[in-house]
């Protein structure tokens, strides 16, 4: 089997509580509107590739239990193809989004994904995590996202495969975190010795991104907050379409953080993963220039 993307990163199952009266404190109980039940981490990335018009694969561990089958029925249905080999349990998120932010409470048992599995794929592309380098194939592009737990895993020090991957793709606390800068261009200049392309979410004020000398800069697009869950994650896709299909920095850029921005106008990232028709008709609307071509199946 041959694919554009194989996602990597972890998949969880995101319970999330919509409309919280507020985050509790120690000792504290709130209640919420609704609890949603979605995938979550990698399983973001993969469906808003396959929604983008992407061949896309997910390879991650599932447990066998209800929430392992409740993932693979979800994302089967978008026609991703899938390698999930049976883990005890799966991966489990709880989030709470409040005030434009969220809080978030996970349990990731551990598992790991095999660098054969994914060359089985002949990937063009790979999403990883920033501690999966190791699983990019030779000669494909990786693309390695950050989390949390690996912001403070590599705190100060950068990964030393970071080579590996094409881009970097961090939130703006994670770049200072993971390098120790006092700013966001500092990061970004300073990661950029090491990969050849980082770029850096700012929230609502976009993202930008370095590539050796060059830096530009994409400006968020104002929208009614709903939940920021998965902006980043689709961020990501949404470049990895982009730049797979032959898009300039400044305009895969662009691309990625509209389609980042529009997720968060509803609760959970998978819901907020538009099709490639919708992002387009988005884009022209704001006047973003067209990709001068499209390469998203294999020639």
């Amino acid at each position: 089997m041959s694919v554009d993307v194989v996602v990597t990163a972890t998949a969880f199952m995101d319970l999330t509580f919509i409309g919280l009266e507020s985050v509790p404190g120690p000792g504290e109980e709130r209640f919420a509107g609704d609890l949603i039940r979605s995938p979550g981490g990698g399983a973001i990335n993969a469906i808003g590739a396959a929604r983008l018009g992407l061949k896309a694969a997910l390879s991650v561990p599932l447990g066998e239990d209800l929430d392992g089958r409740f993932i693979r029925e979800a994302l089967e249905a978008e026609g991703i193809a899938l390698s999930t080999s049976a883990g005890t349990r799966t991966p489990t998120t709880v989030v709470m989004p409040w005030g434009g932010e969220r809080a978030m409470v996970t349990y990731e048992p551990l598992a790991s994904t095999s660098a054969a599995e994914v060359a089985g794929f002949e990937p063009r592309a790979v999403i990883v995590a920033l501690d999966q380098l190791d699983l990019v194939p030779d000669g494909v592009r990786g693309y390695a996202t950050c989390g949390d737990d690996d912001a403070r895993a590599f705190a100060a020090h950068p990964p030393r495969d970071l080579e590996r991957a094409r881009a970097l793709f961090v939130n703006r606390r994670e770049a200072l975190l993971i390098t120790g800068e006092e700013t966001a261009e500092k990061a970004a200049e300073r990661l950029a010795e090491r990969v050849e392309i980082v770029v850096v979410t700012l929230g609502p004020e976009g993202a930008m991104a370095r590539a050796g000398g060059e830096l530009v800069r994409a400006p968020g697009f104002e929208m009614e907050t709903v939940d920021t869950t998965g902006a980043g994650d689709l961020l990501c896709a949404a470049f990895v379409w982009a730049d797979l299909a032959g898009a300039d920095l400044e305009l895969a850029l662009r691309w990625a953080v509209l389609y980042g921005s529009l997720s968060v106008t509803v609760p959970t990232g998978a819901a907020g993963a538009l099709t490639r028709e919708r992002l387009l008709k988005e884009g022209s609307a704001r006047g973003l220039p067209p990709l001068a071509t499209h390469k998203e199946t294999r020639a």
